[in-house]
């Protein structure tokens, strides 16, 4: 099994990866190959982000490498019954399940599945054979080049992901589910690639959920770009549980056309880092975008969430809405920046970030930014840091509540602005479920997943 050592990449040793690229590119398209070795130059010339870079001031990149993570450049074969080890503690959650094992798409990798409507899913390599046009025409289109040093390393890299693709018209009543594992003995690197496609007149819902089976270190850097049509409707919720032991960077790009609607919800419940990055373009006009997250970090915990809306046409709205509970020695950054351009007239453009830091040793960094060159728009932007407001304590500890249960009423009222978004019933009530839990001091793994050892 090739292996590569990453440690050695962030020290800019590139020709390893180089001497790979070969094998790497075949059997890929042209287009496919192009675009790896393009960012694999920018990657080369830049490298990975560090402090001089303002979005990554206050991430602690230096100690992100400190294990001598390896690369898988092809899948592994792993024998195990999937359903033995894993089983989603969401009762009642009907979906579709795709399963992304060590980063690959675990199962047929020669063929998408067909749903009803022509709506297909499957592994990004066998969508480059089958819908080689699609891939090709959205491949890197959002996600760009030289833009982030992380997203250029996974365009290097990433040999494969989900890919998701909804026809003009089709309406899909069940979510579709992908369900991202860590099963191995060894420190990962895993770089999964996901393209998500929904034509014109689409309705998709998405859930992801990160899940590790093993407690060995991981590192995950992911990339989504979703192109979202004229008139088309895309539901997605994020849900991050992973071990203290495991760091994921996620970036997700989202390209929105005319009279389109996407909202999403990132729930990061528990991980030892966590870093988002979400990009939206609202490229058409009457585009509307709602972006929800609610992150809950204690003991030494890094939570990280970078948005930025750009609003290239006018008659769009987006709507921000971040809330984190801080607790321990626990750290988090919140930079929200929304770009309303010179012509984007009649922009309705929200955003707020509102943390509660529980102790004296935690620590909250909030940056919202408001960058208008138009002047026909509706616009605002506040954050809030504090504490547990001691005078609502009050009234509730001299109606006969103990302390304890207050100031989880209390946060638990905090977070619900955030869950009650979540339109998916079951996953709203198991998200629920966890976040009191993990507000009352418990470990927020799901239950029934298996830590097994291999």
């Amino acid at each position: 099994m090739k292996e590569l050592s990453i440690y050695e990449e962030q020290n800019l040793n590139f020709s390893h990866l180089t001497d790979h690229m070969e094998k790497l590119n075949d059997p890929l398209p042209r287009f496919f190959r192009e675009a790896r070795e393009k960012a694999a130059v920018s990657f080369g010339e830049k490298g990975l982000p560090d402090k001089k870079d303002e979005d990554y001031r206050n991430f602690p990149i230096n100690n992100l490498f400190e294990k001598d993570f390896k690369y898988r450049f092809f899948k592994e074969i792993v024998h195990f019954d999937i359903n033995h080890i894993f089983k989603c503690d969401i009762p009642n959650l009907d979906t579709h399940v795709i399963i992304l094992l060590n980063g690959f798409y675990h199962g047929g990798d020669d063929q998408l599945t067909e749903l009803q409507d022509g709506i297909k899913f499957g592994s990004l390599l066998a969508a480059t054979k089958e819908l080689p046009e699609v891939v090709e025409k959205h491949f890197s289109k959002y996600s760009g080049f030289g833009r982030d040093g992380f997203v250029d390393l996974n365009t290097s890299l990433a040999r494969d992901g989900v890919f998701i693709y909804v026809p003009e018209n089709s309406v899909l009543e069940k979510p579709v589910q992908i369900v991202n594992l860590i099963f191995s003995n060894k420190e990962l690197f895993i770089q999964p690639r996901n393209l998500i496609v929904l034509e014109r007149n689409s309705t998709f819902r998405l859930v992801v959920c990160d899940h590790a089976l093993t407690t060995n270190h991981s590192l995950g850097n992911s990339v989504t770009e979703s192109y979202i049509a004229k008139n088309a409707k895309y539901d997605f919720t994020l849900l991050q549980n992973e071990h203290n032991n495991a760091s994921l960077i996620n970036h997700h790009f989202i390209y929105q056309e005319e009279n389109s609607r996407v909202e999403t919800n990132t729930i990061s419940l528990h991980s030892g880092l966590i870093r988002n990055n979400h990009f939206v373009t609202l490229d058409g006009e009457r585009a509307e975008n709602i972006a929800n997250g609610l992150y809950l970090m204690d003991k030494n915990q890094y939570a990280d969430n970078h948005v930025f809306i750009d609003h290239a046409k006018p008659n769009c709205r987006s709507d921000q809405l971040y809330k984190g509970v801080m607790d321990d020695q626990a750290r988090g950054v919140f930079s929200g920046r929304i770009l309303v351009r010179k012509d984007s007239q009649s922009t309705e453009a929200y955003q707020r970030n509102n943390n509660i830091l529980l102790t004296d040793e935690a620590r909250m960094n909030s940056k919202p930014q408001l960058e208008i060159y138009a002047d026909d728009v509706k616009c605002s932007h506040g954050a809030t840091v504090g504490q547990i407001d001691e005078e609502a304590m009050f009234y509730l500890r001299s109606r006969g509540i103990s302390e304890n249960e207050a100031r989880l009423m209390m946060m638990y009222g905090f977070t619900h602005d955030v869950i009650k978004n979540i339109h998916v019933d079951s996953l709203r009530g198991r998200i629920e479920e966890l976040v009191y839990k993990r507000l009352q001091g418990e470990l927020a793994k799901c239950e029934n997943c298996g830590f097994v050892n291999v």
